[in-house]
């Protein structure tokens, strides 16, 4: 089952908690602070891998979290860090945002490692808030939390030629002669359901064709299942237009021809200045001669035209030799040009005041998420911690400033309490 866009989960691990700990043993006078600091969780990241063709490992499953750093322990120990979740994607795979529709990445390289959110940070142990004048503080931090992302996986197939054309028109069989390729071939429409891959050798060159499932009229605007592949297209060097001449299904070659040009020319414009050599196929049926005449007539001086009949395997080295000899002279494929999308980390020492309905001044931020893994309300220094980080960080004169006066109430998280000046 060829799958080609899913939607998943993901979470970096949250960084494990600071351990609150003293040492107690003989021969240390009072003991002192030893808890360890907590480990950082593991990464989310995204790795290219040429032995994956489809996205059907998503399919099924969507939750794709890393591990969470685990608790510092006592002796300053720290806690080991939670392991990556390594996410193995088929080359040409974009990752982009669920939320902005960014790009987040394009895995275009076998290998390549795109590290997608970065785990959260471990808490510190109760000996980092050791000072001059705090010799035994029994509070510390917690683990940095982080946040699901829902992104989109949507794969566009690297290939140096594109097949299109309507149904039947003989696509699948063109490539099951030039390539190693079985695609299923039968005599009716959309016998191909999704894009087949051909690697083609000739004159000692190498170079891998695309079999892109029958397009139709209206396939940029969703109708049919053309619409579905469109996108692998986009990743193609040149494209291959193969046309029934045959005429037999009551279709008009030049009107075909024209119906997909515009359907490309609508979904993309690039699409439309892909270099296209056009095929006439099955010229060996009665009454295909006349098509051939009025197509060349309108076309052959715009596009190189050749006539086959594939399934005999008549014409099929002359269209290899012009396709050979257009891929020298064009470009490779390169990976999508974007501005990278990321999730940034937030700014600790960002906060904001807001007024509740009853007055009150409401404090929220980063700085707040920050004071609360870090604040133990029933220990003093802890709180005269807290207390300090206020005044540090412009939080006190803040409040002032939107006019907080003597008694009036402030709310920090799960704390609140009343404004003394």
């Amino acid at each position: 089952m060829f799958v080609d866009k899913e939607s998943i989960l993901i979470k970096s691990g949250d960084g494990g908690d600071g351990c609150t700990s003293f040492i107690r043993y003989k021969g240390v006078a009072n003991g002192g602070p030893d808890g360890g600091d907590g480990g950082k969780g593991g990464n989310v990241i995204f790795v290219g891998d040429r032995h994956k063709t489809s996205l059907l490992d998503f399919q099924f499953k969507h939750k794709f979290f890393a591990e969470n750093g685990v608790k510092g322990d006592t002796k300053n120990c720290t806690g080991r860090c939670g392991e990556d979740m390594i996410i193995h994607l088929p080359l040409g795979t974009v990752v982009r945002d669920k939320e902005t529709d960014r790009v987040i990445c394009d895995i275009f390289y076998d290998g390549q490692r795109e590290l997608v959110l970065e785990g959260g940070a471990g808490g510190k142990g109760n000996k980092k808030f050791c000072t001059s004048r705090r010799h035994t503080p029994h509070f510390s931090q917690k683990g940095e939390r982080t946040e699901i992302k829902r992104v989109v996986l949507e794969l566009k197939i690297i290939a140096d030629v594109g097949l299109v054309g309507f149904p039947n028109v003989g696509k699948s069989t063109l490539l099951s002669k030039i390539s190693g390729a079985k695609p299923k071939i039968a005599n009716y429409h959309f016998t191909t359901l999704s894009p087949n891959l051909g690697v083609v050798r000739h004159n000692e060159e190498d170079f891998i064709v695309a079999d892109i499932p029958g397009l139709i009229e209206g396939a940029s605007q969703g109708a049919g299942l053309g619409h579905e592949f469109l996108r692998h297209i986009e990743r193609t060097r040149m494209l291959v237009h193969i046309i029934d001449a045959s005429g037999v299904e009551g279709r008009n070659p030049i009107e075909d021809f024209k119906k997909i040009n515009d359907e490309l020319a609508t979904y993309s414009e690039k699409l439309a200045e892909l270099k296209q050599v056009v095929v006439l196929n099955k010229t060996d049926i009665f009454g295909a001669e006349e098509n051939v005449k009025a197509f060349k007539k309108k076309y052959a001086k715009k596009y190189p035209i050749f006539t086959i009949s594939a399934i005999k395997g008549e014409g099929v080295l002359e269209v290899l030799d012009k396709v050979s000899e257009e891929l020298k002279q064009l470009p490779p494929v390169q990976p999508m040009q974007f501005e990278a999308f990321s999730y940034e980390k937030k700014d600790s020492n960002a906060f904001e005041i807001l007024r509740d309905d009853d007055g009150a001044f409401v404090v929220v931020g980063p700085l707040v998420e920050l004071l609360e893994r870090n604040v133990v309300l029933n220990d003093a220094d802890s709180l005269a911690y807290f207390q300090k980080t206020l005044r540090d960080k412009g939080v006190i004169k803040a409040l002032r400033h939107q006019g907080a006066k003597e008694g009036s109430i402030v709310v920090i998280g799960e704390i609140e309490f009343d404004f003394i000046d």
